[in-house]
């Protein structure tokens, strides 16, 4: 047994240090571990698991493959750190990656676990999670019956995912109504667009909806904010409601297509002061200073909460709606020699005046709360399954529908924008 235990402790540190040395070439910036821990420390707390290995590998009742002990403490060891980072296995890792470019299967849905609870960060726009009446900050209390408890991202998301057309029954519990429903949902392959609309409004106010922020959102955009100025678009409310970001980089090339050239744009504080960032915009995006007003609300978050920060804190336009969800932190991943990967937290980002995002979000300048209206989801689980199973559904700018629906929250920008137009002429 001690003989085996060395040889595991052995094989631990030759994985760790596996595990650091292509971080390191992954990162190259990254400096020495300063961590408060000393060796000694943490080479008695590998014996311990290492302990702990040989234990199951000597005495468990089945024999237990090596590669899903270490996948399992891996999984553990991550999720211990923080709500965002995890372990993904070579399947995981590869979906994650297919998502980025904006199109896979599933429900269309952004998750997190918040307080040991799996919580919808937001439905996206379009998908069947929205049609089905998902809402942010409804807490996914059992997938196909299966309590959720303790569950991990990953397997939240491989339960939700599955073959396109077949059903998968998320039971929510919807904090502000009170009230625990089954909404059952179609699955489909999940094509997603940056831009969902882009229409005038209200004579020349353009309104653009943008519902995640991939690869393709600089050149959608781009090709949405010309076509809305070929048509004399002379101010624009920009939709960040329901979008929970993605892409940094995306996130920066949006907020610089607003901003003159050298405004901050979002800051990074990571745990080493030299791999602290400042992200200033470059000025060559630059489109005409139209009056701005960034619609957002508790679905909006991490790139959509950036946007807002920056065209709030350089006062280049009006942040209306309601709080932000608070999801403001990066997300190195780092591919690992077998396929799979770490996706680890490794800095935060502040708004250009310095405001933390995580956890609390972005005040808007003008508070709206969205209000609800009869075709909501609402009534007993038993009614909500009904109008779920009819087709019926509260969302507004379902697919199909080519009429833009104005809710309260965009009549309220609508009226502001009417107003910051007449104030600037009278100014003139």
């Amino acid at each position: 047994m001690k003989r085996f235990r060395v040889i595991v402790f052995a094989a631990v540190l030759v994985v760790l240090a596996a595990s650091i040395a292509i971080s390191g070439h992954e990162k190259e910036a990254q400096g020495k571990d300063k961590a408060k821990v000393s060796k000694s420390d943490l080479y008695t707390q590998l014996e311990l698991f290492a302990d702990a290995i040989s234990l199951v590998r000597a005495n468990y009742v089945d024999e237990v493959d090596p590669k899903k002990i270490i996948y399992g403490a891996m999984r553990g060891m991550l999720a211990s750190l923080d709500d965002y980072s995890q372990f993904m296995d070579p399947e995981e890792y590869e979906e994650i990656r297919t998502e980025t470019k904006g199109e896979f299967g599933g429900i269309g849905t952004e998750i997190s676990i918040r307080d040991g609870i799996l919580t919808i960060i937001t439905p996206i726009a379009g998908t069947p999670a929205e049609e089905a009446g998902i809402k942010p900050g409804d807490k996914v209390v059992k997938i196909n019956g299966k309590i959720t408890k303790n569950i991990t991202l990953s397997d939240a998301a491989k339960q939700m995912r599955g073959k396109p057309g077949s059903m998968v029954t998320l039971t929510i519990w919807r904090e502000k109504d009170q009230k625990i429903m089954n909404v059952p949902i179609k699955r489909a392959v999940i094509k997603i667009r940056s831009v969902k609309r882009a229409e005038l409004v209200d004579g020349k106010t353009g309104y653009i909806r943008l519902v995640e922020f991939q690869d393709t959102t600089k050149r959608e955009l781009e090709e949405a904010l010309k076509k809305l100025e070929s048509q004399g678009m002379d101010a624009l409310i920009l939709d960040l409601r329901y979008n929970p970001g993605g892409v940094l980089e995306a996130a920066i090339d949006v907020a610089e297509k607003f901003l003159p050239k050298d405004k901050v744009i979002v800051s990074i504080k990571a745990r080493e002061p030299e791999q602290n960032a400042v992200f200033k915009s470059s000025g060559r995006y630059t489109h005409p200073d139209h009056p701005l007003i960034i619609l957002v609300n508790e679905g909006s978050a991490s790139a959509a909460e950036i946007v807002a920060g920056a065209t709030q804190d350089n006062k280049r336009g009006i942040v209306l709606g309601a709080k932000t969800y608070g999801k403001a932190s990066v997300q190195t991943v780092v591919p690992l020699r077998d396929g799979s990967a770490v996706r680890l937290t490794t800095a935060a980002y502040l708004t250009p005046s310095g405001k933390l995002i995580k956890d609390s979000g972005i005040l808007p300048d003008v508070a709206v709360e969205l209000k609800e209206t009869a075709g909501d989801m609402a009534g007993s689980p038993e009614e909500v399954f009904e109008k779920v199973a009819e087709g019926k559904s509260g969302k507004k700018d379902a697919p199909g529908k080519d009429k833009l629906e104005m809710d309260n929250q965009l009549e309220a920008a609508v009226n502001l924008m009417k107003a910051i137009k007449v104030y600037s002429k009278e100014k003139v």
